[in-house]
C-alpha cells in the first residue's frame, strides 16, 4: 500500500470524484491556475467543505508522476463520521464512560497514525479533527496506526471550537493539554465523560479552544528539553485516563 494508491489527479477526474461522493482529504491546486473548469472545481471544494491549498507545480510533480493538470487530490482510505452521529452513538452505550480525543491542527501524518494506535489501545471512543489544516489519513497514517485507523471512529468538523461546545452541551468535560497552566494531569479528574484536546506540533492549542475548555493540564517535565513529541504526550494523557478509571 502506497500513498499513490489514495491519490487522484486531473481536474475533471477530481470533479467527478466529488460528485460521486468520494471522501477527499485534501486537494492541492497549482498556484495561478485559471479557467472555467478550475473555477467549477473550486466551487465544489468550498461547497463540500474539503480542505485545499494552492501550491507550486514542483509540489504536484513530487506528489504524482501522472499528468496532473495542476490538481492532485488525496482520497481518504476510511469513512468519516458526522460529529453528532458519533457522540450520540457513544452516549447510547451505558456500559462505558465516554472518552474522546480532539486534535487541534495536528499536521504530521505519522504522529496522527501513532496517536490513533494509542487511542485504540486505550479505549478512546472517537477522534475529532478539523476539516481544514488537519493531517490527512494517508497510507503512512494507516501503517503507523497499525491498522487502528480502521477501528477508531474519526469525525471531521468545520470548526473544532464548535465541537468543544457540542461536547460540553452533551455532558462531556473538555480538558486541554497545554504547558500554559499550573495544573498537572495528575490534578485533573478523568473519571467522568471526558474529551482530551491535543495541540499541533508547533504552536499547540488554539487560544480560543483553551479558553473554552473546562480544564487545562500539563505533564511535569524534569529534564532540560521543554516539550514532548505530541504523540508521546497524548499517550501519557490517555493512559492517565485509563489508570484513573481502572482505580
Amino acid at each position: 500500500m502506497k500513498n499513490e494508491d489514495y491519490q487522484i489527479f486531473g481536474i475533471r477526474a477530481i470533479i467527478e470524484a466529488i460528485n460521486a461522493g468520494k471522501t477527499l482529504d485534501k486537494v492541492f491546486i497549482q498556484k495561478g491556475l485559471k479557467g472555467d473548469l478550475i473555477k467549477e472545481l473550486e466551487t465544489l471544494i468550498r461547497k463540500n467543505g474539503i480542505g485545499f491549498s494552492y501550491v507550486p507545480i514542483e509540489k504536484l510533480n513530487r506528489l504524482t508522476r501522472g499528468n496532473h493538470q495542476g490538481v492532485v487530490a488525496s482520497i481518504s482510505p476510511i469513512a468519516f463520521y458526522e460529529l453528532e452521529e458519533l457522540v450520540e452513538k457513544v452516549l447510547a452505550n451505558e456500559n462505558k464512560v465516554p472518552l474522546f480525543l480532539l486534535l487541534d491542527q495536528l499536521s504530521d501524518v505519522r504522529n496522527f497514525g501513532a496517536i490513533i494506535r494509542t487511542a485504540e489501545c486505550t479505549g478512546v471512543d472517537g477522534i475529532i479533527i478539523q476539516k481544514k489544516g488537519a493531517a490527512p489519513v494517508t497510507a503512512d497514517t494507516i501503517k503507523t496506526s497499525a491498522g487502528a485507523a480502521f477501528k477508531v471512529p474519526i469525525a471531521k468538523v468545520n470548526h473544532l471550537k464548535d465541537a468543544v461546545f457540542y461536547l460540553q452541551a452533551s455532558g462531556i468535560k473538555v480538558i486541554s493539554a497545554t504547558e500554559k497552566t499550573e495544573n498537572t494531569i495528575y490534578d485533573v479528574s478523568l473519571k467522568e465523560p471526558s474529551a482530551i484536546v491535543m495541540g499541533s506540533e508547533d504552536v499547540g492549542i488554539t487560544p480560543s479552544i483553551l479558553k473554552a475548555s473546562d480544564a487545562t493540564a500539563k505533564l511535569p517535565l524534569l529534564g532540560e528539553i521543554g516539550s514532548l513529541n505530541v504523540s508521546v504526550a497524548c499517550g501519557v494523557f490517555l493512559y492517565e485516563a485509563v489508570r484513573q478509571r481502572l482505580n
